[in-house]
């Protein structure tokens, strides 16, 4: 049916259902034939009027209204019954009645003048056809009209079953109808505790116009989307999706919701049609869950002095340890959204360690912390670590500084102290523990080899000798000989 609801009678109109009545041949030869039966009454009756004998005729009314007269009651039953057996061809499963409110008074006259064909036209116009109906209330405004109070509860159903999986919603009814107490949940074990409709909803039998009853499913997509009939915007030149979405009230996400696989990074085709529906449900279904989920408990590190331990070293004395707890939430969802969620209970199933670590914190100036300083006077890095000139460069060159004094990046001890070929003038020093760190280029050193340099001990001038191409520093970092990116070292 091409259905609509008019908000002013707050009735579900049909155009396609619109009866017509309109006297068709069939019904007006049954009429001719009822009242022929009569026309001979008639003449003979008004020659016995000539001695007095009374006749008698039928006024109606129609909800009050004065109709006219006819000679023969029968012919106004016979009229409703066609009309309402008319209608009933349309509507099947309805049982339909007349809801004119017909009143028919008898009249004993001595002179009978009836035109009971105007009369009967002028009451076809007027009679009206209604159904028994249940009208769905919700907050006590009529909502929409169903066929019986079986439609009504199952538009209540499918409207929950709106939410949820079928399997889980009979097995909510059956829980429902059980008088036992519910199991204790298992891990990881989800369940419905209950299934409402937040609005109130309530419902009465009435009489209406037939074509004003819905089907189960129509009802249940009105109350879900607050209309029947889907608005459907066409795509035009220019239109970008964020401005149809505005246009019709709606956000760029519910638009996109309304049209899947369409969204505000999508390329619209002049043409395109767009459900442009503003969706206002008059009810909402809430669902509440309850769920039973095992939780890690994460370990927290536990960080301890000592300055017993060299700085730069460090030792696990108890490892960490995840635990781990049982929760149980309770979980809200309205119209398939989760609106809200709880902790109901929490129980810790195996207890947390603490990663505990002892770090030293005894500094001697040869041995290094484990983190290297900048090495120069402010500069910047002017060329990195990597192949470069058809060869390998080991580290990087810090050039442009605010001053020329090269500084141990950390403690340690000089290893070498000298000229090494491209290098030029080079320091080396040995951290200790495991690290070593390259200088090259100075034009001066100021150490010697076996001398120990605390962090930012001055080892020499910045320079240009051996193979390079102006005033820089060469700086590299070593772990057990192997050559590591500075960069990742420097703070």
């Amino acid at each position: 049916m091409n259905l609509k609801w008019n908000a002013g009678n707050r009735e579900m109109i049909s155009s396609d259902q619109k009866i017509n009545r309109k006297s068709n041949l069939m019904k007006k030869a049954a009429v001719i034939i009822m009242l022929a039966s009569s026309i001979t009454f008639n003449i003979g009756f008004a020659k016995d009027n000539e001695s007095g004998q009374l006749q008698k005729i039928f006024h109606i009314y129609a909800s009050g209204e004065y109709v006219g007269a006819v000679s023969e009651e029968k012919a106004i039953n016979g009229l409703v019954e066609q009309i309402i057996t008319e209608t009933s061809s349309q509507y099947d499963a309805l049982s339909l009645k007349d809801g004119t409110n017909l009143s028919i008074i008898s009249e004993q006259v001595f002179n009978s003048n009836t035109n009971d064909t105007e009369t009967l036209d002028k009451l076809e116009k007027l009679i009206t056809v209604e159904a028994d109906a249940f009208a769905l209330s919700v907050n006590d405004e009529i909502a929409v009209y169903v066929k019986d109070l079986e439609s009504y509860h199952e538009v209540v159903r499918k409207l929950k079953l709106q939410s949820v999986p079928e399997n889980e919603f009979i097995d909510w009814e059956t829980r429902n109808d059980a008088t036992d107490s519910l199991p204790p949940l298992k891990s990881n074990e989800t369940r419905i505790l209950d299934i409402s409709i937040k609005e109130s909803i309530s419902g009465v039998t009435q009489q209406v116009k037939p074509e004003s009853i819905v089907t189960i499913d129509q009802a249940v997509d009105f109350l879900q989307k607050g209309t029947l009939e889907e608005k459907i915007y066409t795509v035009q030149a220019g239109d970008v999706f964020g401005r149809i979405a505005a246009n019709h009230q709606l956000s760029s996400t519910e638009l996109s919701k309304l049209n899947t696989g369409v969204n505000e990074n999508s390329v619209l085709r002049i043409g395109q049609e767009l459900n442009v529906t503003a969706l206002k449900p008059l009810v909402n279904v809430e669902v509440v869950r309850e769920k039973k989920v095992t939780e890690e408990i994460p370990f927290n590190q536990e960080v301890r002095e000592s300055d017993d331990m060299l700085k730069g070293d460090s030792k696990v004395i108890q490892k960490g340890i995840i635990g781990e707890k049982e929760m149980t939430y309770i979980i809200k969802e309205q119209n398939g959204n989760r609106v809200g969620k709880t902790v109901k209970e929490e129980k810790v199933i195996k207890e947390t360690k603490n990663n505990i670590v002892i770090k030293g914190t005894k500094v001697i100036s040869s041995r290094g912390s484990g983190k290297l300083s900048w090495p120069a006077e402010g500069g910047y890095v002017s060329s990195n670590m990597g192949h470069r000139w058809g060869r390998f460069h080991s580290g990087i060159d810090i050039a442009r500084p605010s001053g020329y004094t090269i500084k141990a990046a950390d403690n340690g001890t000089v290893t070498f102290a000298g000229h090494d070929g491209t290098y030029g003038n080079k320091v080396v020093v040995n951290h200790n523990n495991g690290y070593q760190t390259v200088y090259g280029h100075l034009s001066s050193i100021s150490v010697s080899k076996g001398q120990t340099v605390p962090v930012g001990t001055k080892l020499g001038v910045m320079g240009s000798t051996g193979r390079s191409t102006g005033t820089h520093l060469h700086f590299e970092v070593l772990r057990n000989g192997e050559n590591l990116n500075p960069l990742k070292f420097l703070r």
